[in-house]
């Protein structure tokens, strides 16, 4: 479907536009213009996944929450999210090894994506994926679906995110002990999975916490901050969600905001309940964030 956008800055005018050729991206800069087809114009291409990459660029932030049911054992936790990495038409495989580098630097107990790896199949996607088989946790590496993995591709990257050893929580949930302390990671498919339609997809707090013991901390991983309310009712002490990019391209958060709860950070829902909305590690469409930057999450776990 051909689209296009313009984003005027007062100063700088950004306009994008798309065609129905997925390889071609035309990107107009201050009334300069550069198009690329990639089956065309190899040069341009590169330029093109250098944009890209440097749209997406890696940036580490840092997040503190206090989680009052924390048991000291889990007390200085690092939980690090990765979401929305949106491997697509762009080879983003060097990107996609910084990633993987990046987050192995920061040494955490416990990596979690939530969802979006990618737009295509396993097979298309293989070698940008590749790199998430080196990230190392000393706890777990759990992942769950987002909506781009709909309507037809979720249980293969859920069996690939298996394959390379990460915990797919399809519904369901895992425990981990530190210093005699335990908590519960829990996650669920994303909002869309039931309208999918494919077999037993669509997201089921009741299952993913179904046997867990109900005085223990949840840590829920549901890629939509809307299903925030789902957890709220479910007694989650923290859920990490994705999906908005926080809006990616400003003014766009304003019109996320109509749909989600939250467009990115640390936001409250009830008595027990926080959500942290990461703006998600990569992009999707144009290879473009304005007052939006992508990011990887260092959520630092306290106890009361």
């Amino acid at each position: 479907m051909a689209g296009w956008l313009s984003v005027d800055l007062g100063i700088v005018n950004l306009a994008v536009t798309t065609d129905d050729d997925p390889d071609e991206l035309d990107v107009r800069w201050s009334g300069g213009a550069v198009t690329a087809r990639r089956k065309k114009n190899q040069v341009m291409r590169t330029a093109l996944q250098k944009v890209g990459t440097k749209s997406a660029k890696r940036k580490i932030k840092h997040v503190d929450v206090t989680i009052p049911r924390l048991g000291k054992g889990f007390d200085g936790t690092r939980v690090v999210a990765v979401t929305d990495t949106h491997f697509g038409p762009i080879n983003r495989t060097k990107w996609s090894e910084g990633v993987a580098a990046a987050v192995n630097e920061l040494r955490p107990d416990i990596v979690a994506h939530v969802g979006d790896i990618a737009n295509g199949t396993v097979e298309q996607r293989r070698g940008q994926a590749a790199p998430l088989a080196t990230i190392r946790a000393e706890l777990a590496s759990v992942y769950v679906t987002g909506n781009h993995e709909y309507p037809r591709e979720a249980q293969g990257w859920l069996d690939y995110m298996d394959s390379i050893g990460w915990e797919p929580l399809h519904n369901r949930h895992i425990a981990v002990e530190r210093g005699g302390d335990s908590l519960i990671i829990a996650g669920v498919d994303d909002a869309t999975a039931e309208s999918s339609k494919m077999a037993g997809h669509g997201a089921n707090f009741e299952m993913a916490l179904a046997g867990t013991d109900p005085d223990l901390p949840v840590l829920m991983l549901a890629h939509q901050p809307k299903q925030v309310f789902q957890s709220e009712a479910a007694g989650v002490d923290l859920q990490i969600a994705g999906h908005t990019h926080g809006g990616q391209i400003w003014p766009f958060n304003f019109l996320v905001r109509l749909d989600q709860p939250n467009v990115h950070g640390l936001s409250h829902h009830g008595e027990r309940t926080q959500l942290y909305t990461s703006r998600g590690s990569g992009f999707w469409g144009p290879p473009i964030r304005i007052f939006a930057p992508s990011e990887i999450t260092v959520l630092t776990l306290r106890s009361a």
